[in-house]
């Protein structure tokens, strides 16, 4: 199935490129998701609306990229949930969360679909996340979870 992606996925493509994927991860995954948006003809007239809206939020170089990057590994970013006894947490912490997380610590504004957890977080301690920054780029972020 041909598709047009309305947002970065990783592995897939950046917004704006037509892909063509399995039919299952299209309707079940990206569409829903409003990750994708199905190809037509019409469509196509999208797409360079969709580049432009994109440039406005992405990091245009590399050298931007690395002085985020910079910023962000130097900041100790601490999220305070509710836990319970065993320090499992109620819930899991959110990639909107550690985004405002990293914000509130005074690192820069952060998109919450560019970080990327691996596994969810559901126990207190210190957790090691991913930020995208660039398709070459990618900061390392440690993020302290602690009760509230």
């Amino acid at each position: 199935m041909k598709i047009i992606l309305t947002h970065e996925v990783s592995g897939l493509g950046a917004a704006g490129e037509v892909v063509d994927v399995k039919d299952g991860y299209a309707r079940n995954y990206l569409i829903p998701r409003n990750f994708a948006i199905r190809w037509t003809k019409g469509g196509e007239k999208d797409v360079e609306q969709i580049r432009r809206a994109r440039k406005i939020h992405e990091i245009a170089t590399i050298e931007q990229a690395n002085e985020i990057k910079a910023q962000l590994e130097g900041v100790k970013v601490r999220l305070a949930v509710r836990s319970g006894e065993a320090g499992r947490l109620f819930g899991s912490v959110t990639p909107a969360d550690v985004a405002s997380a990293i914000e509130a610590a005074g690192g820069p504004k952060i998109d919450k679909r560019r970080v990327e957890l691996g596994s969810p977080i559901k126990t207190l301690g210190a957790h090691a996340t991913s930020v995208r920054l660039h398709p070459e780029v990618a900061a390392k972020v440690n993020v302290e979870v602690v009760s509230a």
